[in-house]
């Protein structure tokens, strides 16, 4: 009997995201992608492949209704059915690039909303609703360098960033000693050619002094391009010791 794996991806319409829901379009596959819309392309590859695909329009600013959505689904499915079953949180926005002080309260709450508390919750959700599930579990979430290391004008990002990191390593503990425990890791992907990065390089150099790093990683040629980066996040992803370490790197050895 064919193995069958549950995928459950945010963000999943443009970027990263479109770009690993591609790549997991493969037999014995089941894909949920929750985005902003809906992407006919993807559609008409999952059926090109004969992959079953279950596409959500859902505004992730709204954590608590996207949580509460996930944990309703899940519990219509067979807890049986799955041999393995992975959330990956991808979605995120580095919003308008500006120092604190001047930034818009709007924009940088739901910044923390989007990049922060709707994977939180939506991990809660997946991690309560698969509980009793016989498949191995995964959570990976999409993490960044910003997480790691502070940016001028890029506040809310790196906070996010940073509260993924954290709340994956305090996941890791509550999931260790359990039967049939989740593997979690936050996972920085590397610089990436995507709409984020269009976003950075458009910022006012006012309002964002490292503007031009970014502009010379495009120009120079060091952004990986959304496929390159989605098969490295995917073979990250199917390491032996995923979980070993529950903030990570793409680029760490195996």
């Amino acid at each position: 009997m064919p193995t069958s794996h549950l995928y459950l991806i945010t963000g999943a319409s443009r970027g990263l995201g479109r770009a690993m829901a591609e790549q997991l379009l493969q037999p014995g596959h089941v894909l949920l992608c929750i985005s902003r819309r809906q992407s006919p392309e993807l559609a008409e590859q999952a059926k090109a492949a004969g992959v079953e695909l279950v596409q959500w329009e859902q505004d992730l600013s709204d954590p608590v209704a996207s949580a509460a959505r996930l944990r309703e689904w899940l519990a219509t499915q067979d807890a049986q059915r799955f041999d393995a079953v992975t959330l990956i949180n991808n979605a995120g926005t580095v919003g308008n690039p500006a120092p604190l002080a001047t930034a818009v309260d709007a924009e940088l709450s739901q910044a923390l909303r989007i990049g922060l508390e709707a994977p939180l919750l939506l991990t809660a959700a997946f991690l309560g609703g698969t509980r009793g599930w016989r498949g191995a579990r995964k959570v990976l979430n999409i993490s960044s360098g910003l997480g790691r290391n502070a940016m001028g004008s890029q506040a809310p990002y790196c906070a996010a960033k940073a509260g993924m990191d954290h709340y994956s390593r305090a996941v890791a503990l509550e999931e260790a000693n359990l039967p049939n425990g989740a593997r979690i890791v936050s996972l920085a992907p590397g610089v990436i050619d995507t709409d984020m990065q269009v976003q950075l390089r458009g910022a006012s150099a006012e309002n964002f002094p490292d503007r031009t790093r970014f502009e010379k990683l495009k120009s120079e040629g060091l952004l990986d391009s959304p496929a390159s980066a989605a098969a490295k996040v995917l073979k990250y992803l199917a390491r032996a010791d995923f979980g070993a370490k529950p903030v990570a790197d793409v680029r760490d050895p195996d």
